[in-house]
């Protein structure tokens, strides 16, 4: 799993630098804060591997329970207050509370009135704001898919969602209470103070969801993640390949996001010294495998963060997939270690171990960060017509670097007699 990238080292590593990467373009945006979310910001796939996901959240608006005091704000900040009373758990609708000294025209267009006569943000005129993205010029505008505006610029594809932070203490109090193994006390008052925010998606079986809201914990899901030990990353990892590579959701019946929260409950139901290297990690994948298929076969499974959501309703899983999911699981959990066969990117590893996969990984991942980092300088350099200065000492250098490395890996295909296309598309293809 080291070998793969999945170790502490570049886990950190790549956390770092889309961190930076968010801390450089919020320094030109205006209007949104860009937040990197997601496995990007878990630091568990490369930069083509999958989506990059990225949260707009809206500047100058606020939605609070009705436990937290409004004295505290800043006079121009619009004040929606959270309605879940009418929601199915872990959504909510936004009423607008206080307008604050500047109002936007552009915001009195995603409003409405509901049955009653109250102002709402409408979550559903929201997402139809995503024309006003700027994007590369290259780069191309896909179809609204659910909250998200999907886009792709060359191999790099991202998903923007927009969202409006969100203050739920006592949402996040009755989290906190909670009798736990995991996670330890200072990550527990740490995600209680980076609140939440919520994203504009209804529940599937609402006839109001384009006025409903979803109650989301991005920023303290991240920190869940990163206190994670490695069994239980490895954990995490490989459910999500089973998902992705061995039962193949075609609608989003079952997703990765469910993989996350059964691995959080795992953790905190179970002492973490259980967790320790020396135990077998085919003990926790079982036990990984048996959650996700009593989740499927009951169609019910607990979101962490608001347990009263389950996150399987209106999944639309039939009863025959359940079946054959549910039997596809079992002979996997019958399988023992076998099972990592079925997985094409650890068996390649497997087939390729100690050589050539310790002596590709490790170049690899240097071209991976130094694209990442060149990504950065780049914004770093950067005028406000949006040309890059590309004669900086410092952007020369990485993109040396980034020639040298991949220069490594062309040379070795050359005398292995490997098929060699174009060097980008070879860059490309290492990083997906």
């Amino acid at each position: 799993m080291n070998c793969l990238g999945y170790g502490s080292h570049i886990r950190q590593a790549r956390r770092d630098v889309y961190r930076e990467m968010d801390e450089v373009v919020n320094l030109r945006s205006r209007g949104a804060i860009v937040i990197t979310t997601g496995s990007k910001a878990e630091g568990l796939t490369s930069i083509y591997e999958n989506d990059l996901d990225q949260m707009f959240v809206l500047e100058g608006l606020i939605c609070l329970e009705d436990c937290v005091n409004t004295d505290t704000l800043p006079m121009d900040t619009i004040v929606f207050t959270l309605d879940t009373s009418v929601c199915y758990h872990g959504h909510c609708r936004l009423n607008l509370l206080e307008l604050g000294s500047i109002f936007s025209p552009k915001l009195r267009d995603v409003m409405c009135l509901d049955e009653k006569g109250h102002i709402l943000l409408s979550s559903d005129l929201i997402v139809n704001m995503r024309d006003q993205i700027q994007l590369e010029d290259d780069a191309v505008r896909h179809e609204r898919a659910g909250p998200s505006t999907p886009s792709s610029y060359g191999p790099m594809h991202t998903d923007i969602v927009f969202s409006v932070r969100c203050q739920c203490p006592c949402i996040l109090s009755r989290w906190a209470e909670r009798s736990r193994h995991w996670p330890p006390p200072d990550i527990v008052q740490k995600v209680v103070t980076m609140g939440a925010f919520v994203t504009p998606v209804g529940f599937k079986g609402s006839e109001y969801k384009h006025v409903e809201w979803r109650i989301c914990f991005n920023t303290a899901e991240i920190e869940l993640v990163s206190s994670l030990n490695d069994i239980q990353i490895y954990i995490y990892v490989i459910l999500k390949m089973v998902i992705k590579d061995v039962l193949k959701p075609i609608k989003k019946e079952i997703t990765s996001y469910a993989v996350k929260n059964i691995v959080f409950w795992l953790a905190e139901n179970n002492p973490i010294a259980q967790f320790d290297e020396n135990c077998s990690l085919f003990y926790w994948l079982r036990k990984g495998l048996e959650q996700l298929r009593t989740a499927i076969l009951k169609i019910h499974l607990p979101y962490y963060m608001i347990p009263e959501r389950n996150l399987m309703e209106a999944c639309g899983l039939d009863a025959e997939q359940k079946r054959t999911w549910a039997k596809t699981i079992t002979d996997m959990m019958d399988e023992g270690p076998k099972i990592l066969l079925r997985l094409p990117k650890i068996r390649k590893a497997i087939i390729s171990y100690p050589e050539p996969l310790i002596w590709y990984i490790k170049r690899k991942l240097d071209l991976e960060l130094l694209l990442m980092k060149g990504w950065i300088r780049c914004m770093q350099c950067m005028g406000e017509n949006r040309v890059v200065n590309t004669s900086d000492s410092v952007l020369t250098l990485i993109t040396g670097r980034q020639i040298e490395t991949l220069n490594e890996v062309l040379q070795r295909m050359h005398e292995e007699d490997s098929l060699v296309g174009e060097p980008i598309n070879i860059r490309n293809m290492m990083m997906m």
